[in-house]
């Protein structure tokens, strides 16, 4: 019995050894640095000096400051935006890859090999896509009688620029409802065939409501990605300006300064990191309550208990 309890003491010794890099690494890079935004948030803190304590002066001055709700209303209206496109637009490849067809592996690695490309670099070659004059997307709009469209300069379509660019990426989330759709038991379907139900009530009453948990878990990672976003809005900007001024710039009238990139600009071109402390907390602040909101209101629909 003794030996036993030794093997089990050794056992668990081992395993916690090996977990001991993560656990360290996971306390001084995440744990750490959570805990110390939230005691710069009521400092004034450059990273040049030693913070001092100023209470709630850095949240104050925030909602006083209009750039501050320019930004949350403009990542808001992202959010809304490009979610359900994102949603809609998957559950539509993922039932077409779900289909019996010649090439499916090829199809799939077709829609998720945008997936992979760096941000950097899809953002870039949709700025070259999106050019007022001589771009691909314009061109094609005008051999259909559509006027040429000013993108990525008029406050009007930065928003939809912003958006497509988006859509272009949501390989992972296709791959991942399919996964979820091939996992739905094929006796259903046999069943709801046998009673007459075609494609689309099948879709419907069967698809949608057996991968519900999914669809929700990618709507919450959507809503946590979407008011993160900063790569391609600061690549945008800083394309149209021709020299890195996207660190102080929210593009033509503020329409891309997004949460993210304000905070950026806070932190490392105003160096006021107390500020930036308190607006990450204020984010997710915001993202925490969505997220509660959502699981709170859809539990009942998709059996989580």
């Amino acid at each position: 019995m003794r030996k036993r309890k030794n093997k089990s003491g050794n056992s668990n010794l081992e395993g916690f050894m090996f977990a001991l890099p993560w656990i360290l690494g996971f306390l001084f890079f995440s744990i750490y640095p959570i805990f110390m935004s939230g005691f710069y948030s009521f400092t004034n803190f450059s990273a040049i000096k030693k913070p001092t304590w100023i209470g709630f002066s850095n949240y104050q001055s925030l909602f006083q400051d209009p750039l501050f709700y320019k930004s949350l209303s403009n990542t808001f209206r992202y959010v809304i935006y490009s979610i359900p496109l994102i949603i809609i637009l998957s559950l539509f490849l993922a039932s077409l890859l779900n289909l019996k067809i010649r090439f499916q592996s090829v199809f799939r690695s077709i829609f998720f090999l945008p997936a992979v490309i760096p941000a950097v670099a899809s953002t870039m070659i949709w700025i070259w896509m999106l050019e007022p004059m001589g771009g691909f997307i314009n061109r094609f709009l005008g051999l259909f009688g559509f006027p040429g469209m000013n993108w990525l300069g008029d406050p009007r379509y930065t928003m939809s620029s912003v958006v497509l660019i988006t859509l272009w990426g949501v390989g992972t989330t296709v791959i991942i409802f399919l996964a979820s759709m091939q996992d739905v038991p094929r006796e259903l379907y046999e069943s709801a065939e046998i009673d007459g139900a075609g494609k689309v009530s099948q879709f419907f009453y069967i698809t949608i409501p057996s991968i519900s948990h999914m669809i929700l878990y990618q709507v919450i990672l959507g809503i946590i990605n979407g008011f993160q976003i900063f790569t391609q809005v600061y690549i945008m900007i800083t394309s149209q300006s021709g020299v890195l001024k996207g660190s102080l710039g929210g593009g033509p009238q503020d329409s891309l300064l997004m949460y993210p990139l304000y905070l950026y600009q806070n932190a490392f071109a105003l160096l006021r990191m107390g500020r930036a402390a308190a607006m990450a907390w204020i984010l997710f602040l915001i993202v925490g309550f969505i997220t509660f909101l959502l699981i709170k209101t859809t539990k009942r629909y998709i059996g989580i208990q």
